[in-house]
Formats: C-alpha cells, sequence, structure tokens
C-alpha cells in the first residue's frame, strides 16, 4: 500500500498507524522518511513484508527547500544553527545551477551524523545526540537529477532523483559547502519511488476498512517476470529449484494466475525460490 506522510511523525509511527487500524501484525516501509519530511511510503504488508530487499533499491525523487547561509548540526531544520553567513547574497542562480551540476552523477558521499548508520552497532544519531564526535566512512551513491526550480533570496526550491543510500540532507550541506556559504535542508518532499507515485498515495486519515490494498506484484513489476506452469507450482511453493527460462541472471518474479507466488534468483540456467509468498 502507499501512503503520504504528512510531515511529523516518524515513518515507524506510520507503519504501527498501519497496523492498528488495518489489525494487521505484520507490516514495514521500505525507505525511511525523516519525521521533518513528507511524502511517499510504501508499505509491505504480511508475507509481503519480505519483499523489501527488491523495493528498497529503487530510484526516489523528491522536491524541498534548501536554505542557504545556515549549517545546522542535523542539516535539517529540527537542529542547532551551527554556523551562519551572509555570503550567500553574492550568490547567483547560475552559481547554484553550476554546483548542483557537480553534485550529480556518481559521487562519494559522507552520511549525516545524525542518521541511521550504524557506528560500533549503535545508531549514529543516538551517539550524535549524546554530544560524541562520529566518523562515518564516505559511501558511494548515485545522483541522476539535482535540479534548480526557483530562487528566493537564501531558499532554493529543487527537485532530484537518488539512489539508494543518498542522503538529501547531505546533498543540502554539500551544495552549501560548495557555495561557501553554508545550507541545510529545510523541507523535503518524497514523490516518487520507483513506479509508485505519491499521488496514488493515501492519508492517514483515509486509511481504514475500506483501503483497497494493492497485489503484491506491484511490488516487484521492476523484476523480470516468469509464469509458472501449473506442474512447477508446487516445487516452488515447497522452496525447491525449477529450470530457468530467464534471459539473464539475477532476481526474477514467479507468476501463477496472475498472483505473485515468488521472487526467485536466476542462475546458471536455474530459478531457486528466495522469497515464497503463496504456499
Amino acid at each position: 500500500m502507499l501512503i503520504d506522510k504528512p510531515a511529523g511523525p516518524t515513518a515507524h509511527d506510520v507503519v504501527a498507524h498501519v497496523r492498528r487500524t488495518l489489525k494487521i501484525r505484520r507490516a514495514g516501509h521500505t525507505g525511511t522518511l525523516d519525521p521533518f519530511a513528507s511524502g511517499l511510503l510504501v508499505i509491505l504488508l504480511g508475507r509481503a513484508t519480505r519483499l523489501s530487499r527488491f523495493v528498497i533499491d529503487l530510484r526516489k525523487t523528491y522536491s524541498g527547500t534548501i536554505r542557504l547561509g545556515e549549517t545546522t548540526d542535523t542539516g535539517d531544520p529540527t537542529g542547532e544553527v551551527v554556523e551562519s553567513s551572509d555570503d550567500w547574497e553574492t550568490v547567483t542562480d547560475s552559481d547554484v545551477e553550476s554546483a548542483m551540476g557537480r553534485l550529480t552523477g556518481s559521487l562519494t558521499q559522507t552520511p549525516p551524523s545524525f542518521s541511521a548508520k550504524k557506528v560500533g552497532g549503535q545508531r549514529a544519531y543516538r551517539l550524535a545526540r549524546r554530544g560524541e564526535q562520529i566518523e562515518l566512512s564516505p559511501c558511494q551513491v548515485q545522483v541522476y537529477r539535482f535540479q534548480l526550480h526557483n530562487r528566493s533570496g537564501p531558499l532554493v526550491e529543487f527537485s532530484c532523483e537518488v539512489g539508494s543510500g543518498t542522503y538529501v540532507r547531505a546533498l543540502a550541506r554539500d551544495l552549501g559547502a560548495a557555495l561557501g556559504c553554508g545550507a541545510h535542508l529545510q523541507a523535503l518532499r518524497r514523490q516518487t519511488v520507483g513506479p509508485f507515485n505519491v499521488d496514488q498515495a493515501e492519508s492517514l486519515e483515509e486509511l481504514g476498512a475500506t483501503t483497497a490494498l494493492r497485489p503484491a506484484l506491484e511490488a516487484v513489476a521492476h523484476l523480470p517476470a516468469i509464469v509458472i506452469e501449473r506442474e512447477l507450482q508446487a516445487k516452488v511453493r515447497h522452496g525447491q529449484s525449477i529450470p530457468s527460462t530467464a534471459d539473464a541472471d539475477g532476481p526474477v518474479a514467479l507468476v501463477a494466475e496472475d498472483e505473485l507466488l515468488a521472487v526467485a534468483e536466476s542462475r546458471d540456467g536455474v530459478l531457486k525460490p528466495k522469497v515464497v509468498l503463496r504456499g
């Protein structure tokens, strides 16, 4: 199911609300959103929660606002201002667009200190809140698009399309550094996750007994699909390997009667079920 998360609650709060409202035990999101952010959360229910690994790596698009001239310890509006500058006044729109262009492509990005990354088995944000100095290792991320849409003084309205693991807060931070004036992410809204759009999502207020759940097959629509003949379906349900007709190696959606039966790994002419949904 698709939920339009409002600013305020955590992604965990939203999942808990879904569980209570729909009276279901198993539910999970496929990519968190910070409390201050709003937008699309893809929620998986029941057995479909095991499909998370195939959804979490999908591309995501965002719109938002970056405030130039202020750096916060969290990289967002919830933190304390640790540095401020009036140098943004000499920054032109062309300067912003040029810096955004340099922050597009395959990048080495250092995650924010206030992030869910683990350091010594603990979440980085917990250590940061205790005032501990944290050194997070840079990681490779992909930024497919980072565009300026409007500028009003220090406020930069933008959109971006990024790969899994990219921190938009870090993009805002690095944009401020590139412009020499500092910056933080003031507002953020997730517009899409893979083929799913926030325009298709329900609000928390709309959630209820009449909520129409989407078929699990939609969650893996980006994977190659193979229709499994009836005589092989029992083997798949029991996790047994079957011959592969896939053109390439990798994860494949196995379909029976227009429903997702399992996701299998295609390798060396064999389909090995990894997640079985229909028992």
